[in-house]
């Protein structure tokens, strides 16, 4: 191992689930910081936890509406999602594995975006826009954290098509809730607590994909988990093709618009066209919304040509 280059690829888990944002900017710049803290005792949680407060600290900036404080505020978002995939990347390089990494990790970006829903909601507040928008924002924080866990659970899924290994942090509410049970709070109670929510989070992606459930019943049952290479082929090609719309659900596809809309509403301050950050809620609540029902509907006709062939 000692003599094998180090490369990009061999920290990401798969080029398949990565948009091209990802491999251009924000992988690579992850990378060269994965190099240079991968022999100093820096733990992957550790540059998650950073990123929490990173990410935070830049979703807060967002209610300042000063086009200074909105370029800080961008800029911080953007370190933070490079520190998200500096904790991946770190873990895969140095071979770490944390029971609550991946949890930790799929809470992150909610943290970062529930802080910046309320910072822009405060801000329209004291521009004079009705304390309404706080309802608002609440829903779309709420189809926020359905979006970003649909692209997450449908992207894992893919990782188990390409290899078992590779999917390995596919879970389902069962185990979940058994390895809840068994987990004393004495014994770890950092875990437990996590767990308790995380049982909430796989269960409501389970909720939505009902073919997607009933194809892995059929797999575990049948195939004892593993799919016939056959079959696993077909399904990893059609999983791939979802991949560019489940995108727009990602950070990367949602930022830009957060970005361009905050900024402008900081240029135009002075102006009626101040409220224009209002119109990040309405990308996500309709805009967004209609790719997460898309992109569900797809996958599960997917799951169901699958489940008749096995």
């Amino acid at each position: 191992m000692k003599n094998e280059k180090i490369t990009l690829e061999s920290t990401l888990k798969s080029i398949e689930t990565e948009n091209w944002l990802d491999r251009k900017f924000y992988r690579p710049i992850g990378f060269q910081m994965t190099l240079l803290i991968k022999n100093t005792g820096i733990t992957p949680n550790m540059v998650t936890i950073f990123s929490i407060i990173v990410g935070i600290c830049g979703g807060f900036c967002f209610y300042f509406p000063s086009l200074k404080m909105n370029i800080i505020a961008v800029g911080l978002m953007i370190f933070a999602n490079i520190l998200d995939c500096v904790d991946g990347q770190l873990a895969r390089l140095n071979g770490i594995k944390s029971k609550i990494g991946r949890i930790l990790d799929g809470f992150a970006g909610d943290l970062w975006f529930s802080t910046l829903y309320f910072a822009i909601a405060l801000r329209l507040i004291n521009i004079g826009f009705s304390p309404l928008v706080l309802v608002i924002a609440v829903i779309s924080g709420y189809s926020h954290a359905r979006q970003a866990a649909m692209a997450d659970y449908y992207k894992t899924f893919h990782l188990f098509l390409i290899s078992r290994k590779k999917g390995e942090e596919f879970d389902n509410y069962e185990n979940l809730r058994i390895l809840y049970l068994e987990t004393k709070w004495k014994d770890d109670w950092i875990y437990k607590f996590f767990l308790f929510f995380y049982r909430f989070y796989t269960i409501g992606q389970e909720r939505i994909t009902p073919k997607l459930q009933n194809l892995i019943k059929i797999i575990d049952t049948k195939y004892l988990g593993d799919i016939p290479d056959n079959i696993r082929v077909e399904f990893r090609q059609k999983s791939r093709n979802l991949m560019p719309l489940l995108d727009w659900l990602t950070f990367n596809g949602r930022t830009p618009v957060l970005f361009i809309l905050s900024i402008a509403g900081a240029l135009l301050i002075n102006t009626k066209w101040a409220v224009i950050p209002l119109g990040y809620y309405l990308f996500e609540i309709f805009i967004l919304n209609l790719v997460l029902f898309m992109s569900v509907r797809k996958h599960e006709k997917i799951c169901t040509e699958i489940s008749q062939k096995l």
